[in-house]
Formats: structure tokens, sequence, C-alpha cells
């Protein structure tokens, strides 16, 4: 592939479990993109939920990261510790009048007259878009903050699926920017993580590619740079579900407890289509004739009672 200037990926985990085989999917295609056009790659520590996220989860993951051969250059500071640049965001977006309470309770939100995205989202309805300021003083529920999104396409070109467009009002509804116990919402922080530490690059489930529009939106408001957007496949489990951290499924307790790093690598190059066949290779050997024309769109079943050494 042939070189760019200034490439910088990132792995972005979230320290909520030992990672597994899809998780590594997306951070083995992260790192082959970033190193087949001379990048380098950023590692940030996405611990912005305090009630999931484990110090030794992360430990964990930055170890497996290492015995598979994936590297980085440049250690971005740990979501957890970055509150203040969120909160600098959202005063940013309050002072252009686009941010409001909403006092909905779960319940409320995930009703079953609550509109629905084909994918399932829960559109909000704008119940507190409109609350008078009496109505709002009246509240005694500690508000989520939310950012009113406008009724416009968003267009986009991801490297991988091609193009998508989106309309933000009609497929989103407001979303939150911060949560009710003073938390920055996923979408937030990450636009401004990524824009302010300079990833020119996402690589990233396929499960995300809904969201990619609306921090589209969000980079625009921020002044931020926005990067090229590669969504790949997910890896299911039998059953079609997502592997999964809180069901432990393929995890890399079990794998490197079975097999060499150079035979996962090599795994996950035959399952993403890089490699004709599972063979024994490492990281770097595979970035050497790395391409994303090579790599699958759709997610991908694996049975973990298949996986055999090659």
């Amino acid at each position: 592939m042939e070189a760019k200037e200034n490439v910088r990926g990132r792995f972005a985990p979230s320290p909520s479990g030992r990672m597994h085989l899809g998780n590594a999917l997306s951070a083995l295609l992260a790192w082959l993109s970033a190193k087949s056009q001379g990048g380098e790659m950023l590692l940030r520590i996405e611990d912005l939920d305090p009630a999931r996220s484990r110090a030794e989860y992360a430990q964990c993951i930055m170890e497996d990261f290492r015995w598979l051969g994936l590297t980085w250059e440049l250690r971005a500071e740990d979501q957890s510790r970055r509150g203040s640049a969120y909160e600098a965001a959202l005063e940013r977006l309050r002072g252009m009048g686009l941010v409001y309470p909403c006092y909905c309770s779960r319940d409320q939100l995930h009703a079953a007259s609550a509109p629905h995205a084909s994918d399932g989202r829960v559109i909000y309805a704008g119940t507190c878009r409109h609350l008078t300021e009496a109505q709002r003083n009246a509240m005694t529920k500690k508000p989520a903050m939310r950012l009113m999104l406008p009724d416009r396409q968003v267009s986009f070109c991801d490297g991988l699926q091609g193009e998508v467009t989106m309309n933000l009002q009609k497929e989103y509804g407001d979303i939150i920017i911060r949560r009710a116990d003073g938390v920055a919402a996923y979408q937030l922080a990450v636009v401004t993580d990524d824009g302010e530490e300079g990833v020119t690059q996402v690589v990233r489930g396929r499960d995300l590619l809904s969201s990619t529009p609306v921090q589209l939106y969000l980079y625009e408001l921020l002044e931020l740079c926005p990067p090229e957007f590669y969504h790949v496949p997910m890896l299911l489990a039998q059953d079609g579900r997502r592997l999964s951290k809180r069901d432990h499924d393929i995890d890399f307790g079990y794998l490197r407890s079975r097999f060499q790093p150079e035979e996962i690598v090599g795994l996950l190059g035959w399952l993403s289509g890089l490699l004709p066949k599972w063979e024994k290779i490492s990281a770097l050997e595979l970035a050497a004739a790395f391409s994303w024309e090579n790599v699958r769109r759709e997610d991908i079943r694996v049975d973990p009672k298949q996986l055999r050494r090659p």
C-alpha cells in the first residue's frame, strides 16, 4: 500500500474484561493499516465507565497486544483523567445553544412506544427539548445533557463499507453527551480524544458504523479534523450473537494457553480474508502485504470447537 504522510491509528480498548478474538481482529487490522502506510499507533484506554472498568483488565489488554506483536509509539491519557477536556467541549456546544437537560428515565426512553431505528436503536423523541424554564426548575432528578441534532443528511465514504448516508434527526433524535452521573458520553469523549490526539485513521467494528455520522457532526461543531473510518466485520458466535467480554467468548486467557502469537495472527488474517488459509505468520510479516481490498466486509461466524492449529 502506498505510504501516506503522518498516518496515526489508534487502539482504544475498554477495560471491562479480557480481550476476545473479535477485539483482536479490529486491533490487528488497525495496526496493519497504519504500519503498511509507514504510520504510528496510539494507545488510549477508554475507561469512562467507572462501574465496569478495571485497572487489571487494562494491564491484561496491553500485555495481550504485546504478545500478538501489536506495538504502539504513543500512549494517550486514559479517558478517566480527561474529564476537564470533555467538560470544555460540552461548554463550547452549550455556548452554541445546542445543549439542553434531559430528565427522562431509562424506562421512558426504552418504552415500547418509543421510536426505534432499523437496527433497534432507540430514537429520542425530544420529550425534554421544549421544556420551559419553570418545568425544568420543578424537576428533582439530576439530568443528563443532550445535544440537539438537525434534520440533516450526513454522508461519508467508509474505507471498507463504502458510501453511508444518514439523517441525524430521523436516525438518532437528540443524543446524550453527558450522563446524569456527570460522566461524558461515548460520542463526545471519542470525538474530543481522537481530534485532540491527532488520530487520522479509526479502524473499529461494524457495529459502530451508525455512530459515525453523529461523530462527524461533532467534529464539525468542535472544529476538529475528522479521521478516515474503516468499519470491519464482527466475529460472531455460532448462534449469531457478537462475541462478548461478559460471556468470555474465545478470550485471550483461553487463546494464549493453546496457541502461539503467530498462530492467532494467522487465524485472524485468514478469517478477515487477508490470507487464503490459516498459517503461522507474524503481524510484521502480514503488514508487508496488507491491503484493504482483501478484507471481508460482512460479519464472520466462528466456532471455537473448530479452532485447530494450522
